[in-house]
């Protein structure tokens, strides 16, 4: 027995109608098209239609952004599953340690950045010359002031 009418099945989506059915703005849904994060096709009038995996994947977008993965990561991850399906549970499950990977390094690069902060406020300095967190790459620093690459 078919779960949706005959007129709403295979049926594709308008854009506000993604729009609505997963809470992101219509200007959102053109932005992820435009980064690659979706796709869609059009009609003979030259509008947008998209499948119905489009609402899935956008979740999928929008809990990743709000966890913090970066928009490039995302489409990196989107464009290795099989396009026209939505993600499904071992999709996700890829995705997901794939991410807490980069989320743990993350959180160790935030952790070192907040120790170091305490240094930072109790110097004042921000200085080019002695700041880690100001000049965070100056490796030559611990060799003392003055040029070292000649």
């Amino acid at each position: 027995m078919s779960t949706c009418d005959p007129a709403g099945c295979g049926r594709q989506l308008t854009v506000g109608e993604v729009a609505q059915r997963s809470g992101v703005a219509v200007s959102a849904i053109h932005f992820y098209e435009d980064k690659g994060l979706i796709s869609s096709q059009r009609n003979a009038g030259n509008q947008r239609r998209y499948t119905r995996d489009v609402l899935r994947r956008v979740a999928v977008i929008k809990v990743a952004q709000r966890v913090g993965i970066s928009l490039a990561s995302i489409q990196q991850a989107l464009a290795a599953l099989p396009a026209g399906r939505a993600p499904n549970a071992a999709d996700w499950a890829q995705l997901s340690r794939r991410w807490q990977a980069e989320l743990d390094e993350k959180i160790a690069t935030l952790s070192k950045l907040r120790d170091q902060l305490g240094d930072c406020i109790g110097c004042g300095c921000l200085s080019v010359e002695n700041c880690r967190l100001r000049n965070p790459y100056d490796a030559l620093g611990a060799q003392g002031a003055g040029a070292r690459l000649l």
